[in-house]
């Protein structure tokens, strides 16, 4: 009897052991048990989570939500059991194999409570999708399309369509680090190392989807330049023997410089003075000083982050034209967007419009150094709106700047010729967005031209007060951004960035008025005109062909001639 009561007692207490053990087990700490006894009633799901997966993915873990679960429940898996965690009544984990998602269907989860209070719960369905097909991706554009050979690391912006979070960009067929932008038009940035843009030549840069679908996308290419890119500004020194370009560079990843060319005296035709000298960030305007020993450029700076605002200034070598840089002078305020520089016929002063980017639009002013050529601040002065263009008069008493919108109008200074400040005597209005300003020789008329309203305004001087009488307009191209005067006075010239042309006229010597002598062709987006000193010559600019258009000029009738192209 003893013997018989020990054997009956110990799987009892064995019995209650495990029970205990499973029900601990069961909080979350690993696979659910399946003891013998009973279970309260038949489980319920209410949802899962996740509901879908893509065929052919990863094992992954499915939460099973509803009502009573209980330690032992079993999650399963189109019939099968499935590892299963118990969380608590009414919240089941089960792991789910990548072998469970190899066919594209749906999946019915069930689960399963034993004992004989037990049972089956309501299906569930899962969804195995088949995989998105990646698109092919386009490119439509580079930014910048060109870098400077020898220049620093930088991030190319590739635009275009159908990106995908996984897209890569790749130069000469090899991956570079590619994020894709989240907000705006779709764009991939990539990081390209200096050591991408070591040497002169081309690099072929496409984007790359991975399987399913996807493929490469059609190629862009990206120029390493040596030379002047985007040219901007011309100018001639005094003795006619040299030309400068400024250059705004590859946008704004990569400072701008200056292109040096002299000057054939008997046929106009440029030939470049080595490589272009450096300059600063948006290199936007040029200019020489009378004497031609200095050189100065307007350097609008990083835009976005209000960096790099300055005037670069240079001497010049009398017999090679060559440029010398001596350093560079900061706007006064590092968001101003310094935009163009002109200097007084004394040589003493130079005043510079500041576009203004992010800050108050306002007129530099400068005194320069006579030995050096290093420039002074003496302050600034407010203009009438947006500074885009700035010239002094012939006779070095007057400034005028003129205005885009919000201003479209012509400010008026007076020069105070001991200290070269300047003095505002008003404004005078102007067509839509003035872009340029340019005085005739005699200083008895001045012209401005108009981008938005495809025009020039012409004005008269007021020799003793300075101040501009208008007398009226007249049609340029589309879009004129430049106007320069020759030196007899007689003829004008607009350059016209949209209609990839430049208008000339004839000056009547005593009421100033434009008559227009007809059109002749440049090359892409002509944005600067200028005339050397003996009225034989006329140089332009072309932003979008990266060069420079060489003319002569009929000096009985005005009209251009092309003689050639040269690249900055």
């Amino acid at each position: 009897m003893t013997t018989l009561g020990i054997l009956k007692f110990v799987p009892i207490g064995m019995l209650i052991a495990v029970a205990i053990g499973a029900s601990i087990c069961g909080c979350g700490s690993g696979p659910s048990t399946v003891p013998s006894g009973t279970n309260p009633t038949i489980p319920a799901i209410a949802s899962l989570s996740p509901t879908s997966t893509t065929l052919g993915g990863a094992a992954f873990s499915l939460t099973v939500f509803g009502s009573n679960f209980v330690s032992s429940s079993v999650v399963r898996w189109n019939g099968s059991d499935r590892p299963t965690f118990f969380v608590d009544g009414g919240w089941l984990t089960a792991q789910i194999s990548a072998s469970d998602i190899v066919a594209t269907g749906t999946a019915t989860v069930t689960v399963f409570n034993p004992g004989s209070r037990g049972g089956t719960s309501n299906a569930s369905n899962f969804a195995i999708n088949t995989p998105a097909i990646n698109p092919t991706p386009t490119i439509n554009s580079l930014d910048p399309s060109c870098a400077p050979v020898g220049g620093l690391a930088f991030t190319l912006a590739v635009s275009g369509s159908n990106f995908v979070a996984s897209s890569v960009v790749r130069w000469k067929g090899s991956d570079r680090p590619t994020t894709l932008d989240v907000i705006g038009p779709p764009t991939l940035r990539a990081q390209i190392p200096a050591s991408d843009i070591a040497a002169t030549g081309t690099a072929a840069v496409t984007v790359f989807n991975p399987a399913p679908g996807g493929g490469s996308s059609n190629t862009a290419t990206l120029t390493m330049v040596t030379g002047g890119v985007s040219p901007q500004s011309v100018a001639v020194d005094p003795t006619g023997k040299f030309a400068y370009v400024a250059n705004e560079g590859c946008v704004e990843e990569f400072a701008g410089n200056v292109s040096m060319y002299k000057i054939d005296p008997t046929t106009g035709v440029l030939t470049s003075i080595g490589s272009p000298v450096a300059a600063d960030f948006y290199a936007h305007s040029v200019t020489v000083d009378p004497s031609g020993k200095f050189a100065y450029v307007a350097n609008a700076g990083v835009l976005d982050i209000c960096g790099r605002a300055n005037v670069s200034m240079y001497t010049i070598n009398a017999t090679t034209g060559a440029l010398t840089s001596i350093g560079a002078i900061d706007a006064v305020n590092s968001c101003s967007s310094p935009w163009s520089v002109a200097v007084d016929p004394s040589g003493r002063f130079a005043y510079v419009a500041n576009e203004g980017g992010f800050a108050p639009t306002t007129v530099s002013m400068y005194t320069i150094n006579p030995t050096t050529g290093a420039l002074t601040s003496i302050g600034t002065i407010a203009a009438g709106g947006r500074a885009i263009s700035v010239t002094v008069h012939p006779s070095g008493k007057f400034a005028y700047v003129v205005n885009a919108s919000p201003g479209d109008n012509v400010s008026v200074y007076t020069i105070n010729a001991t200290t070269g400040a300047l003095t505002s005597i008003g404004t005078a209005g102007a067509g839509s967005s003035p872009a340029a300003i340019a005085i005739d020789p005699s200083g008895k008329f001045a012209y401005v031209a108009n981008s938005n309203s495809n025009g020039v305004s012409m004005y008269t001087v007021d020799a003793v007060t300075g101040a501009l009488t208008s007398i009226g307009p007249i049609a340029a191209g589309t879009d004129p951004t430049s106007v320069a005067v020759d030196p007899s006075g007689k003829f004008a010239y607009v350059t016209n960035s949209g209609s990839n042309d430049v208008s000339m006229y004839a000056i009547n010597a005593t009421t100033g008025a434009l008559t227009s002598i007809g059109t002749i062709g440049a090359e892409l987006f002509p944005t600067s005109i200028a005339i050397d000193p003996l009225g034989k010559f006329a140089y332009v600019t072309n932003q979008n062909s990266n060069n420079v258009s060489m003319y002569s000029i009929d000096a009985a009738t005005g009209n251009l001639t092309l003689i050639g192209t040269i690249g900055t």
